[in-house]
């Protein structure tokens, strides 16, 4: 049969696909192969025009009616049944018409999926064209100028692109009254989202939503705001950091921020120093009885409670006669006073530095 380019085309200046199907129909109560293929034609022009599945099935059903014959409705009683050569072939074009309009639906959320990771691999990494990303950008509604924040997410669980909790936390992100602009997706087992502006209320949703698509606890850094597209490529890498980090020094806390350990990141950056400040400054306490541990552990209790032995003693579950005697050893072993302040300082320094290096766990490697 003659047949249109689509939903609603006519055929080159004659009736639309439609009203030619309906005739079709009437006549041999069946459809061809070609009638499937232009139903879903049809279906497929239609969700990429956005225009309704129910308003597409009414258009073809109804011409079916129209072009249906009167008088047999007239003649048939009203307790009688419909013949099933009738109901077959609407039941047929409203199945074929609902499967490619699904089809095209989900072809168009695949090419939107692989837009919007092509997108994300270009944006972190620094390396696409920043035209065409702009492009990209605006197709996907995301705003690329302007300060970012980057959000990085672990969990037990990798984090994939089509798992339930990653699905989750989009549509919590992109809808309802917590709606934000940002990107959420999944990358290299981790969840990220790119929050645009200054401010840090998108990410602390994004950490919500996370926090209840998953069983176990996750961990989560936020980044500082940075402006431009090299600013969120810094930013990831700095989230991404600080979560390394976290995991190193056994941070335990469910949402980090990169300046909270801002003072490590920069300790970390010279090696080689910190490693000779740790050995240099706390390098004699490897003589104590029991080796560095205990005292070590004290030092740096002594210093998170702000060196008050009263508070150091009741976090580590000691007497205050036992903080004493421990800070007396250290300043013995090493020559450095805590109570002194720039002694203190140094003495801090190095504990940090320790727990960057996992010593004494992790033996110091000595610098050339």
């Amino acid at each position: 049969m003659a047949a249109g380019s689509g939903f609603s085309a006519g055929t080159r200046g004659g009736p639309p696909h439609e009203e030619l199907l309906a005739r079709t129909l009437v006549r041999t109560g069946d459809l061809d192969a070609e009638d499937r293929a232009r139903l879903i034609e049809a279906a497929a022009h239609a969700a990429d025009n956005g225009i309704p599945l129910r308003e597409l099935i009414d258009t073809y059903l109804g011409a079916l009616c129209r072009t249906c014959s009167p008088s047999a409705a007239r003649d048939r009683p009203a307790s009688a049944p419909i013949p099933a050569d009738v109901l077959r072939p609407i039941r047929d074009v409203a199945i074929t018409l609902t499967e490619g309009y699904e089809a095209a639906h989900r072809a168009a959320i695949r090419r939107e999926e692989e837009i919007r990771h092509a997108f994300l691999d270009e944006l972190l990494h620094g390396a696409g064209d920043l035209g065409r990303m702009a492009e990209q950008a605006h197709r996907i509604g995301f705003r690329f100028v302007g300060p970012h924040r980057v959000v990085v997410a672990r969990a037990e669980a990798p984090f994939r692109a089509a798992d339930p909790a990653t699905r989750y936390v989009e549509e919590a992100m992109a809808s309802g009254r917590g709606a934000w602009e940002s990107l959420v997706a999944a990358k290299d087992g981790r969840l990220i989202c790119i929050c645009a502006g200054s401010s840090t209320t998108a990410a602390y949703h994004f950490a919500e939503h996370v926090q209840r698509s998953v069983a176990r606890q996750p961990q989560i850094a936020v980044s500082r705001s940075r402006p431009g597209a090299n600013g969120v490529v810094r930013s990831y890498r700095e989230a991404r950091e600080t979560l390394d980090l976290a995991h190193r020094l056994a941070v335990t806390r469910p949402v980090i921020h990169a300046s909270d350990l801002l003072v490590f990141q920069v300790l970390g950056r010279d090696r080689a120093a910190i490693t000779d400040l740790v050995a240099t400054v706390l390098g004699g306490l490897e003589q104590a009885r029991g080796g560095p541990d205990p005292l070590l552990r004290t030092l740096t209790t002594y210093f998170d409670s702000g060196c008050t032995n009263t508070v150091t003693a009741r976090r580590l579950g000691i007497s205050v006669r036992t903080v004493a005697y421990r800070i007396a050893r250290v300043r013995a072993l090493t020559g450095y006073d805590p109570t002194i302040p720039d002694q203190r300082y140094s003495l801090q320094t190095a504990t940090l530095g320790a727990r960057l290096l996992n010593w004494p766990a992790v033996p110091l490697q000595p610098s050339d």
